[in-house]
């Protein structure tokens, strides 16, 4: 039963909120619908926030043909969709990997494309932000497997990037790439692509501000590992989704273990309710760093 599939879109409740930083321009019905959003004041290299949903169990998706998407988890919750848009909104780049891509395989990572009902608000706010097209979506894959027919490649809404392998890029290139996209291979064939190759590349076809990492969770485990996640914003959705013995399902981070040894400790700067969700927000060691 998907509880929150047909409730309504209500504002945000305000819980915790630290202000630092500076107050971004949110067109009147954002503002009602989210609150205050503050961003941390700029600096040279750009900042990097993840914006996952999960399970009170830590699930983030529940790995099962045509129900693998964040949806599933929130509940279809229209207040977690109104934050993914947003957050799209303010982003000058979407970096997902392969696997997210399959499990969402018609979409594009655009705020108008999450929440269609507040295209022209996400649309206000970009503009206000000095941005004029939609965040570059970057798509990471080692093995360059990738079905360039997907409305991200085609569509002509966005301009996609492709960071893969040599070898990757090889099989790419063979089968011809459509012109909004490029491909960029950053590593050696069969090695993992490290997070800060990406984000190195990234920049130097796309230089930005801020850089929204939406998964999965192995992409992400790669940035945590690399300590550059500056800010991770978590919807914690009322369900327990479990797991069966041996089962595949995916927490916020996979591939890469850090407690006891290199235990990563954020810190809590946000919380906000929509009904039984929480919209949480939390800072982490680098993301300190011009704040003020």
């Amino acid at each position: 039963m998907h509880r929150s599939r047909s409730a309504p879109l209500v504002p945000l409740k305000t819980l915790f909120e630290t202000k630092r930083g500076k107050v971004v321009p949110l067109p009147p019905r954002l503002a009602r619908l989210y609150g205050s959003l503050r961003l941390p004041l700029s600096r040279a290299h750009p900042r990097v926030i993840s914006n996952f949903v999960t399970a009170l169990d830590g699930v983030v998706s529940l790995n099962t043909k045509g129900h693998a998407s964040g949806a599933d988890i929130s509940g279809f919750s229209a207040q977690d969709r109104m934050v993914m848009g947003l957050l799209r909104a303010i982003a000058d780049v979407v970096i997902i990997g392969a696997g997210t891509l399959a499990a969402d395989s018609l979409g594009v990572w655009t705020a108008a494309a999450v929440f269609p009902q507040l295209a022209d608000e996400y649309r206000r706010l970009s503009k206000a932000l000095g941005k004029s097209e939609a965040p570059l979506n970057v798509i990471v894959s080692g093995s360059g497997k990738l079905d360039l027919r997907l409305p991200v490649f085609v569509s002509g809404k966005v301009q996609a990037l492709v960071v893969t392998t040599a070898e990757g890029a090889k099989q790419l290139l063979k089968r011809g790439i459509p012109d909004s996209v490029e491909v960029r291979a950053i590593g050696r064939s069969g090695s993992a692509i490290s997070a800060r190759a990406i984000l190195d590349d990234v920049c130097r076809v796309h230089p930005s501000k801020l850089i929204l990492v939406e998964g999965g969770p192995r992409l992400l485990g790669h940035f945590y590992a690399e300590h550059l996640v500056d800010e991770q914003f978590l919807t914690l959705a009322p369900q327990i989704a479990g797991r069966d013995i041996g089962d595949r399902r995916p927490g916020l981070v996979m591939g890469k273990a850090f407690a006891p040894g290199d235990a990563l400790w954020g810190t809590l700067t946000d919380v906000r309710r929509g009904s039984s969700h929480l919209f949480l927000r939390y800072s982490f060691p680098e993301s300190s760093d011009g704040m003020k």
